[in-house]
């Protein structure tokens, strides 16, 4: 359960002001939610179950003290880029050739390749021993994030301001980020 509560809130963090975020808002503009909704879901399950099943591989071939120092190191990278932040430019919006939910569909998957959330669907894959639950809570996350974005794309985009929401969550993450790593140089050292 702690790996299933994890990954959601890790995912659903992440995904707080991320490109997809802010592309699942556009794509609100153009389509129904809950055809954005149903796109996001299958990306994110064919592009998490990927990342999931890289993460597990690695523990193989790697000790997994070194791998968690890592993982815990880039959570302090992934607070960092959310301060940076994404943007939404026009060359990330694809013609709806395909239809709503095909159209959102490959737009998200290509969008996660490489992106935090998919890095942090590795790490966490690397970190907890249950595939399933990291699965379920980064898919999860990744579909109430984007949710919001939704709403706050459709509705509320005036009412919340976006960086104190990217600034909590990047506090958090850099937060658990170095109690990570502390924890782990305290294990190794004592």
């Amino acid at each position: 359960m702690a790996s299933f509560i994890a990954a959601f809130i890790f995912i659903l963090l992440a995904e707080m002001g991320d490109k997809t975020q802010l592309l699942s808002m556009a794509f609100a503009s153009r389509y129904r939610p809950g055809k954005v909704l149903l796109g996001v879901f299958l990306a994110t399950i064919l592009n998490h179950g990927l990342a999931v099943i890289f993460g597990r591989f690695l523990v193989t071939i790697i000790p997994l003290d070194i791998i968690s120092f890592i993982a815990s190191l880039s959570f302090v990278f992934f607070g960092i880029w959310t301060i940076k932040g994404d943007c939404l430019d026009d060359k990330n919006k694809p013609a709806g050739k395909f239809g709503p939910v095909l159209t959102v569909a490959i737009a998200f998957f290509f969008a996660e390749m490489g992106d935090k959330t998919q890095l942090a669907t590795i790490a966490l894959a690397v970190k907890y021993q249950s595939a399933l639950n990291v699965l379920i809570g980064t898919t999860l996350g990744m579909l109430v994030s984007d949710s919001i974005g939704i709403i706050v794309g459709v509705v509320l985009r005036r009412h919340i301001p976006e960086k104190a929401i990217k600034w909590f969550s990047a506090c958090l993450f850099i937060l658990f980020g170095l109690i990570g790593m502390y924890n782990i140089l305290v294990s190794r050292l004592g």
